[in-house]
């Protein structure tokens, strides 16, 4: 038996908080990349680069200090009955891999069946948004997006799709540019009713086509 110890997630999570390097330790990373490319981290047109680079992993992996259980709470019981399919379909999606540290990008669908209580349809889009900031696979993103949504909003049935392009497979390695990866999450009624299923396929296959319109 191990005597290794395996710290609570929130114990792990500020331990991590507390060793992440200073923007000044990244720039520095940044730097050593430069050199290691074979170039000169000192010459004009890169002294700006790590900072630069920097800034832009802010924006990469903003997902990483923000909360998608807290974008979902305020929730309207208003609906006047309404307990119909919500879809939100085509919502722009911009992901790093976790394998590469490449882009990501496509589009994801997302589908709830409201019990009592429906969600502003900006919150959906931002709970893709916020997992999509942080370095992932697709198969755990597609998963954490329709998990989150049906924990907390309780629904009769959530279904997420992402259509996606990987440039770990079309600039590097394989070298297969135009091919698309299909992943899909079906929770409740949209796993255990086939006519739930297929009015949602029906609906996001009516969006406009192609990862270049994403």
């Amino acid at each position: 038996m191990s005597d290794q110890i395996t710290l609570p997630a929130e114990l792990r999570d500020a331990a991590t908080a507390a060793r992440r390097p200073s923007r000044t330790e990244a720039e520095e990373a940044v730097r050593t990349l430069l050199r290691w490319a074979g170039d000169d981290p000192d010459r004009e047109g890169l002294v700006g680069t790590p900072e630069r680079v920097v800034r832009a992993y802010e924006e990469f992996f903003a997902g990483y200090d923000q909360d998608p259980v807290d974008i979902l709470h305020r929730t309207f019981e208003e609906t006047d009955g309404y307990d119909e399919m919500v879809v939100l379909r085509d919502i722009r999606l911009e992901s790093h891999c976790e394998h590469h540290m490449v882009p990501i990008i496509g589009k994801a669908h997302v589908a709830y069946l409201p019990d009592r209580r429906v969600v502003g349809i900006s919150k959906l889009a931002r709970v893709v948004e916020i997992f999509s900031k942080r370095l992932q696979i697709q198969e755990k993103l597609t998963s954490q997006i329709a998990n989150t949504i049906n924990e907390v909003l309780q629904p009769k049935g959530v279904a997420v799709v992402i259509e996606a392009a990987h440039e770990c497979m079309t600039t590097r390695g394989v070298h297969k540019p135009g091919v698309t990866m299909v992943t899909s999450r079906m929770l409740g009624a949209f796993r255990t009713s086939p006519a739930t299923r297929r009015e949602f396929m029906a609906l996001i296959q009516g969006s406009n086509r192609g990862l270049s319109n994403a």
